[in-house]
């Protein structure tokens, strides 16, 4: 009686039989990569690219509105900090302000080409001393949280020493908890904040912020005491 095999069986002898002949090594699997379709190609590019200009487009008057307004908040925290190194501020409130200048530049550049790749206004900061004027766009700078009004800056400008680590503390602490209030109420909009760099720039500024409040309300409480502030 002659037996028949399953034909699978007999299938996988044949190639079993042809590996060992090949010295019983395991073939290494071959990846074949499709041809790529030139149009089809083009076509993913394209959309690509269609999604790209989706979310630059993305923003609404409130957003355009924030970028403007942290540009000239954070030139006001750049004036602060450069008056460290000529007005006899401590090495922990020299490397804080080397911290801000770097961290808050690199912001402003950030949000300035914000807004010029959405072909909204960008702001001309102009600095004078320790004043500034704001050229473009229409913003009451004063009526932004935590600026530093003109006095506070002139006093500011007047301290020394110890008496500067402590106005300087006490008022970017005011205008670091400004610009956490101006972030809250930007996400508090409706329709604010969806595009997702303006969201990532909005909380990066939150998160930044509201971590450099800590250390300095530490700063300042080590600092010995002193009479009121201006």
């Amino acid at each position: 009686m002659i037996s028949r095999k399953p034909v699978g069986v007999v299938v996988a002898s044949a190639v079993l039989v042809a590996v060992g002949a090949c010295g019983g090594s395991t073939p290494t699997p071959q990846t074949v990569s499709p041809p790529r379709d030139p149009e089809q190609v083009a076509q993913l590019e394209a959309l690509y690219r269609a999604r790209q200009d989706s979310a630059l487009m993305r923003f609404n008057a409130a957003d355009v509105r924030f970028m403007q307004g942290m540009i000239a908040h954070h030139t006001q925290a750049l004036i602060m900090s450069r008056l460290a190194p000529s007005h006899g501020a401590s090495p922990e409130v020299q490397t804080l302000t080397a911290r801000t200048i770097n961290a808050q530049s690199d912001e402003i550049a950030t949000m300035q080409r914000w807004l010029a790749e959405r072909g909204q206004p960008v702001p001309e900061i102009h600095v004078m001393g320790t004043s500034m004027m704001m050229m473009g766009p229409a913003q009451d700078m004063g009526a932004m949280p935590g600026m530093l009004t003109d006095e506070q800056m002139h006093a500011l400008d007047a301290a020394r020493g110890v008496e500067f680590d402590r106005l300087f503390l006490t008022y970017m602490i005011q205008h670091h908890t400004g610009a956490v209030t101006m972030v809250h109420e930007l996400f508090g909009t409706d329709g604010a904040a969806q595009g997702d760099s303006t969201f990532k720039i909005a909380s990066d500024i939150q998160v930044d912020q509201t971590t450099e409040i800590r250390r300095m309300e530490s700063m300042l409480e080590a600092l010995p005491d002193a009479g009121g502030l201006p």
